[in-house]
C-alpha cells in the first residue's frame, strides 16, 4: 500500500492540472480580455474553462481507448436519429436521454476504475480482477436498462407502423 501512496503523491506533484488549479485559485490564472471584470471573476471563469477542457479530454480518452465506447456512440446516434424520425414527445425524450446518460456514465466510471487499478497494480491480482469485473457488470446492467427503456419508448411507434401496414 505504501507504493500506491507514493505513486499518488508523485502524480499529485507532477499533475499539470493541479498546478494550473493552484495558479487560478491564487489569482494567477489566464486572464480574459475584459478589464472591467474582477480578478476573482476572471479566475473563476478561467478555472471553469479549464474544467470543461479536462472533461472533453476525458471524453476523448474514453472514445480513443475503449472499443465499447464506440458501440455506445453508435447506439446513441441511432437512438437520437430514431427519436427524431418517430417524433418522440418530451417525456419520451427525457427517458431516452436518461438511458443514454446512464450508459455513458457507467462506461466512464468503469474506465476510470480500470485506469486507476492499472496504475496502482499493473500485475494481475484477484482483487483488481474483481474490481474490473464489477465495473464491467455495472456497464452491462446500464446497457440492459437502456435497451429496456428504448424498447418501451420506441415500441408504440414501431408496433403502430407494423399493425397499420399489415
Amino acid at each position: 500500500m505504501e507504493s500506491a501512496t507514493a505513486l499518488l503523491e508523485s502524480v499529485g506533484r507532477g499533475d499539470r492540472r493541479h498546478n494550473r488549479r493552484s495558479a487560478a485559485v491564487a489569482g494567477g490564472g489566464e486572464r480574459l480580455d475584459n478589464p472591467g471584470m474582477s480578478k476573482e471573476r476572471r479566475s473563476f471563469l478561467t478555472s471553469r474553462a479549464h474544467s470543461f477542457g479536462y472533461a472533453f479530454r476525458g471524453l476523448w480518452t474514453l472514445l480513443r481507448t475503449q472499443r465499447n465506447a464506440w458501440i455506445h456512440a453508435a447506439a446513441t446516434v441511432l437512438a437520437v436519429v430514431a427519436g427524431f424520425v418517430v417524433h418522440l414527445g418530451a417525456s419520451d425524450w427525457c427517458w431516452l436521454i436518461a438511458a443514454i446518460a446512464l450508459v455513458w456514465i457507467a462506461e466512464g466510471l468503469n474506465t476510470a476504475v480500470e485506469f486507476v487499478c492499472d496504475a496502482l497494480h499493473p500485475e494481475r491480482h484477484p482483487l483488481i480482477r474483481n474490481a474490473k469485473d464489477i465495473g464491467a457488470a455495472a456497464v452491462l446492467l446500464a446497457a440492459l436498462a437502456a435497451a429496456a427503456i428504448g424498447a418501451i419508448v420506441f415500441w408504440p411507434h414501431i408496433s403502430g407502423g407494423i399493425i397499420h401496414q399489415g
